[in-house]
């Protein structure tokens, strides 16, 4: 049980700036799904008091900022620095010396604005849950655990290299485990958080009827895509740089959650100005 303790303690203090720092190890990587659900959870809960009191773009922004706030702005610094160093036509050792770099240029600019202007709109227009984001933090969660335990690692040195330290051990696979056990309840969970009484932006349409189906086929329709995103991203971090970085990580997971947000909408997760004043959230 100590250890269990310790490795939520290394994830915990890995992905939040809470509970003082904490070194990151191999093992922390089986609880990411579980900080990453607490996380979701917590932004879901100001997501639902803050629409309750101001309207959907002020509770959005207000949201947008407390994900920064119990993140340290981690993940939102990947994105910046990953895009920097992805998207620029660079040689792969110049990719990584720009990663490290704490400037930020125009690609990362344009990348963390545009995610950060999606991220704000998808929840302006959802309908306010906690159940969605506490599924979408954990999916990203769960696929940074999964990438970081079976991916290269892109650099000889760094934060992340502390995850690979048990492979010689037998400990290759943590992370993957308790990530893949997750994906059943992550899926309900994201379903759960697509309103069945949400309208959509078009109500007589296919997103409509689809927030009414069975709340597994609802989640699995959010999760996967989602998912797949966080994916190519990772994919890409392959591509240009040979493994993954904890910049490359923190932007799949960004982007995991923002394609998840949207696609909730486009399911029919909206509420719309009105019911949001005069019904419940969701």
């Amino acid at each position: 049980m100590s250890r269990q303790l310790e490795a939520l303690r290394g994830a915990v203090g890995f992905l939040t700036p809470l509970g003082g720092a904490a070194a990151p190890s191999a093992a922390s990587l089986d609880a990411f799904p579980l900080v990453g659900a607490g996380i979701g959870a917590s932004v879901g809960a100001v997501w639902v008091a803050s629409r309750r009191v101001l309207g959907p773009l002020a509770s959005a922004a207000v949201t947008v900022a407390a994900d920064a706030l119990l993140t340290g702005a981690l993940h939102l610094d990947g994105v910046a620095d990953a895009a920097d160093g992805l998207l620029a036509h660079l040689p792969r050792e110049r990719r990584l010396e720009v990663m490290a770099e704490p400037a930020i240029g125009a690609f990362g600019q344009v990348s963390l604005s545009g995610l950060l202007l999606l991220r704000a709109g998808a929840l302006a227009e959802a309908g306010p849950s906690i159940w969605l984001p506490a599924a979408l933090w954990s999916a990203s969660r769960a696929l940074m655990a999964v990438a970081a335990a079976r991916m290269p690692y892109a650099r000889q040195t760094g934060l992340a290299t502390a995850f690979r330290r048990a492979e010689g051990r037998g400990g290759g696979w943590s992370g993957s485990w308790a990530s893949l056990v997750a994906i059943p309840l992550l899926t309900l969970a994201a379903g759960r958080g697509v309103s069945g009484r949400g309208s959509g932006p078009a109500p007589c349409g296919g997103a409509g009827r689809a927030s009414h189906a069975h709340p597994a086929l609802r989640g699995a329709a959010v999760v996967l895509p989602a998912v797949a995103a966080g994916t190519g991203v990772l994919a890409l971090g392959h591509r240009q740089l040979g493994g993954f970085t904890g910049d490359v990580l923190g932007a799949a997971g960004v982007v995991t959650e923002t394609v998840g947000l949207l696609v909730a909408v486009a399911l029919g997760g909206t509420n719309g100005l009105t019911q949001t004043r005069t019904g419940s959230p969701g």
